[in-house]
């Protein structure tokens, strides 16, 4: 299957400037072609990746991709489905961005071989632009009634936007215009709010380069779930790709708590399984959803792309421990991954079972507790107590740090040493 056929097969294609245009040179010729992110946090959030896993595509294809990160955009602020002004970052706050950012593409771009990757940062050519020449060189070239009727400036008029904001589609057309000049770009990808500054480069290299109609946009429609909650957010927050921010554990999990009704779509469209895996795993959805393979190939696929296989092990270690109970060869580590949001009680010195069951409010009273005990409903490392006058002692904390304690089926609790 080729390229742009596998691309709309996953449903990744949204917009397109030019498709006989785009379809005859990607048949024809290996490309150079980019996409760029704002440095705008030190960390992507999944709702980052579809652009550039969709750019990654193209590498496999023998394309080199050009991964842009916006040093000198992020300092201004993109409106695109912004309904105010975004709080301006200092210009050390951005290149500290920039530095998490670059590191993250590594694990999803190859930069040796015949078509490497190349990093770029537009801070390298707008950061020592004087505003003359902005002005004279790239701002003539774009008519205000050109720039109004672009939705990301249309839809600000009634709530304000600054003079910075709204200059933000001509920094980008910028780039462009640079990346097309000097690396030879000749494709620029992005969601579908980057359409109005996708089109905007596009006539910039148009009215400066006599061969600017070779260079075409297109967009990558924005994920959505079926259930019309927005993509990427949990009970706990944004899903970050960074593993201080969101451990792999809990990135694993996002993605094996898919529902039926999206999994497919998303492997389609973040996973690079071929469309004969898809559709086995598609028929096992209909077939034997209570299985969940789709699930577990996405969310294994996902964690293996951007955490590595070692993470990913540890992710499936967790989950099957909790899921078992059997939580007893857990490491630390681990056990601060899985038992994140877990109530949890700092150690105050009560050695006997019952007075900890008490003091961290995991039974109401020493009569529950010791029920609890003897009835059998209360575990320590996985370890079934049933002696009521039971003490911890050292061998009960996982390298010294922490001790599980279950409470029934599911309910644990983190004893913090």
């Amino acid at each position: 299957m080729e390229l742009l056929e596998d691309l709309q097969w996953r449903g990744i294609v949204y917009q397109q400037t030019d498709e006989d245009g785009i379809k005859e040179t990607l048949a024809n010729e290996k490309i150079s072609l980019y996409c760029g992110v704002d440095p705008t946090a030190d960390s992507m959030h999944i709702g980052h990746l579809l652009p550039f896993l969709t750019l990654r595509r193209f590498q496999q294809n023998g394309h080199r991709p050009i991964v842009l990160v916006g040093g000198a955009t992020g300092l201004i602020g993109d409106p695109s489905g912004k309904s105010e002004e975004r709080k301006l970052l200092t210009l050390e706050t951005v290149q500290e961005n920039v530095r998490g950012l670059q590191k993250q593409m590594e694990k999803i771009f190859s930069f040796t071989g015949e078509n490497a990757a190349i990093m770029v940062n537009n801070y390298d050519w707008a950061g020592s632009m004087d505003i003359v020449t902005f002005l004279r060189d790239i701002g003539k070239n774009f008519g205000i009634n050109y720039m109004l009727a672009k939705d990301t400036i249309s839809s600000r008029l009634e709530t304000g936007i600054s003079f910075t904001e709204f200059t933000y589609t001509i920094l980008q057309a910028m780039d462009f215009l640079h990346l097309y000049e000097n690396h030879q770009c000749r494709l620029q990808i992005g969601g579908s709010d980057q359409w109005g500054n996708i089109t905007s480069g596009l006539e910039l290299i148009r009215k400066l380069n006599p061969e600017g109609q070779k260079a075409f946009g297109l967009t990558i429609p924005l994920v959505t779930k079926a259930d019309g909650t927005k993509f990427g957010k949990t009970e706990g927050g944004t899903v970050w790709l960074d593993p201080e921010k969101t451990s792999p554990y809990e990135f694993y999990q996002f993605w094996i708590n898919t529902s039926d009704a999206d999994v497919v779509k998303y492997l389609k469209f973040f996973t690079f399984l071929s469309k004969e895996e898809i559709e086995v795993l598609e028929k096992s959805v209909q077939e034997e959803p209570h299985l969940r393979k789709a699930q577990k190939a996405l969310a294994e696929e996902m964690t293996r792309l951007m955490h590595g296989e070692e993470s990913l092990d540890q992710a499936i270690k967790i989950s099957a421990a909790l899921f078992s109970g059997e939580v007893k060869d857990l490491t630390a580590n681990e056990i601060l991954q899985g038992f994140k949001d877990v109530p949890s009680y700092e150690f105050a010195g009560e050695e006997n079972l019952v007075d900890l069951l008490v003091a961290a409010k995991i039974s109401p009273s020493k009569r529950q507790a010791r029920e609890d005990i003897t009835n059998g409903a209360v575990t320590v490392n996985g370890e079934r107590i049933t002696d009521s006058a039971y003490e911890l002692n050292e061998t009960d904390r996982v390298e010294g740090k922490f001790t599980i304690i279950r409470r029934g089926k599911k309910k644990y609790f983190l004893i913090k040493y």
